[in-house]
């Protein structure tokens, strides 16, 4: 299986999938969502789940920093800026919900812009096929998705681009 995304160009994401793009949450996160393409799945895919995460976000926050969680999608292809009004998957809350990004679980559950503080960091996206659809509520957490996937990963595909400071 395969993921790619043209919001990378020559290993670097541009800059409106960020903290230099133009659209915004009303509280400040900006949330023009990546578009993907998912290649390759085997034939018994029943649905996707994204994780798309900031690992080198531990010097800064003291954690990994979750961007984006994605749970039974079942296209292969999402466009740019899908997440702020796709209602055919489910989308769990991001690190803008924590104690440094100040937003409420469900202002963040959506696609959370790559907004390195004190660095270029690198922003990893896996994509897991999995053989059914999960059972999870909007606003669900990382550990919730990494729960339920258990048993359930056909495969997975990776990419990863940088977001410069």
């Amino acid at each position: 299986m395969k993921v790619s995304s043209s919001a990378i160009k020559n290993g670097f994401f541009e800059d409106k999938y960020g903290k230099r793009g133009t659209q915004f949450s009303p509280n400040g996160m900006p949330n023009y969502s990546i578009p993907l393409e998912i290649s390759d799945a085997p034939t018994d895919t029943k649905s996707f789940a994204l994780v798309l995460e900031d690992k080198d976000a531990v010097g800064a926050a003291g954690y990994v920093w979750i961007h984006w969680l994605v749970a039974n999608l079942q296209r292969t292809s999402l466009p740019e800026n899908d997440s702020i009004s796709a209602t055919d998957y489910v989308q769990g809350r991001n690190s803008w919900s924590g104690k440094l990004g100040g937003l409420s679980a469900e202002e963040a559950s959506f696609y959370g812009g790559m907004a390195p503080p004190n660095a270029d960091h690198r922003y990893e996206l896996y994509v897991y096929a999995l053989d059914c659809e999960l059972d999870l509520a909007p606003g669900f957490g990382f550990n919730d998705l990494h729960f339920a996937m258990q048993g359930h990963i056909l495969d997975r595909a990776y990419l990863v681009g940088v977001y410069t400071l």
